[in-house]
């Protein structure tokens, strides 16, 4: 059986208006029980979903190239995941990895260690999901360094609890009325050089990075000493899908070592074959992170997290860090089905059909003003939008209009940023189904933009 080949179809298929009857009753039965703290979007429902389609309550069938927001990587509902998760649920749910052994746990630890950059040897700590592996990473950062500053970047996203919350600086929505937040944070500038106001070439804008750190944070704001880790996402997720220039991230790395500050790299949105490779990271020559936090795709929807860190450096003694689900032996057995799959033919996919896709955005650039940028590595793609490329000027309302009127013609997709569309399908996605996106996102742009 093809791991790619799911039967999937290429078009959607709406049969109601849209949001239908059942989906409304979902709605307002939504409204009553759950937090409004939720960002809903558009009125979309899901039934069912196999491969990169979905099917809502009443019936339409649609195109998903959010993937649950980059976490179904080996798509929806992939037989062989599903059976990995059967055949596991009949041998035990859970016997916490904190007291107990189970051989999945180690099984996975040990790929994932195989798969990291570099060739130094590295431990594994099993989370529960993103912001718990990234408020780890950092209780191991202080810990190895016995410092207590961390250095973070504007539009970076590293989740909602406390510590994440503190290092994170794309939304102050995220930070209303939840102060006071972890001290010693610092924040600097992420290498945008899409947006640079004098014209710098992209590695001017990571030099001009390296050097406000130097200059700035390490002379006025804290010593470089006291610096326990830079927490850096090697592309931006939230804030944008934003790439940085090739030079950026090694030179951070540098830095970073000059002071025996540790390097946490963020991957649990670009991590996991997203990109094209296992790890986004892998795409900067040289660049090899102390500790990888990882999620979203890990374990193809089942809830499981990562702290990838070198052997060095994860000595923190017993009872130091613990929990009680993190590694459940199901969502184990999803993730080692994950990477078997990546292994069989998917991280190859996400290569060409990146390619492929992000060959179709380009031209639809060509032919629309608003589209400012496009931008991305494998199935991981920005579509920045904008009022004109001559000023720059972001274009948010548009965006937004834009992802709610593909909603109606059967496609899904999110924004990020103040002003980006992301597209981040299933791994499993094919050439039919891209060209049905574009075709769909040429026809909505042509009735927004008028072109």
């Amino acid at each position: 059986m093809s791991v790619i080949d799911l039967n999937q179809p290429a078009t959607p298929e709406i049969i109601t208006p849209l949001p239908g009857p059942k989906t409304k009753a979902l709605i307002e039965r939504d409204k009553r029980v759950i937090s409004p703290s939720y960002t809903r979007g558009y009125p979309f429902s899901i039934d069912r979903g196999r491969g990169a389609v979905v099917y809502d309550l009443d019936g339409n069938r649609f195109l998903d190239f959010c993937a649950g927001i980059a976490v179904c990587s080996t798509g929806h509902c992939h037989p062989e995941v599903v059976q990995a998760i059967k055949d596991q649920a009949d041998r035990f749910l859970h016997m916490s990895g904190t007291d107990f052994y189970y051989e999945s746990m180690a099984d996975l630890a040990q790929k994932l260690s195989d798969t990291a950059p570099g060739n130094t040897p590295r431990k594994v700590f099993f989370t529960n999901s993103g912001t718990e592996s990234n408020e780890g990473a950092l209780k191991l950062a202080r810990y190895y360094t016995g410092r207590d500053k961390i250095v973070s970047f504007y539009r970076s996203f590293h989740g909602r609890t406390f510590g994440s919350m503190s290092v994170s600086a794309s939304k102050v929505v995220h930070k209303k009325r939840f102060s006071p937040l972890l001290p010693g944070v610092f924040h600097t500038y992420y290498p945008y050089f899409y947006r640079d106001p004098i014209g710098r070439t992209p590695e001017e804008c990571a030099d001009n990075c390296i050097r406000f750190i130097k200059e700035f944070i390490f002379k006025m704001a804290t010593p470089p000493e006291e610096v326990a880790a830079f927490l850096v996402e090697p592309v931006q997720g939230e804030g944008g899908y934003v790439v940085p220039p090739p030079n950026f991230l090694p030179a951070l790395q540098e830095l970073a070592h000059q002071y025996g500050i540790l390097v946490i790299a963020d991957e649990v949105q670009s991590g996991v074959g997203r990109t094209g490779k296992m790890w986004a990271s892998q795409h900067f020559e040289g660049f090899d992170p102390d500790i990888i936090t990882s999620a979203k795709g890990l374990a193809s929807g089942m809830p499981l997290g990562a702290i990838i860190a070198k052997e060095h450096i994860m000595t923190w003694e017993p009872g130091t860090h613990a929990t009680t689900f993190g590694g459940n032996p199901v969502a184990c057995a999803a993730s080692l089905k994950t990477l078997d799959l990546l292994e069989r033919g998917l991280l190859e996919n996400s290569q060409t059909q990146g390619a492929y896709l992000m060959q179709g955005l380009k031209a639809l650039q060509q032919d629309f003003e608003v589209i400012g940028d496009v931008r991305g590595f494998g199935l991981m793609i920005g579509m920045e939008l904008v009022t004109s490329r001559e000023t720059r000027e972001k274009a948010g309302k548009l965006r937004d209009d834009i992802v709610d009127a593909c909603f109606y013609e059967g496609l899904l997709i999110l924004g990020c940023g103040e002003n980006t569309i992301r597209f981040c399908p299933p791994l499993v996605i094919t050439q039919p189904q891209i060209e049905t996106a574009l075709r769909i996102l040429r026809s909505v742009m042509e009735r927004l933009t008028s072109v």
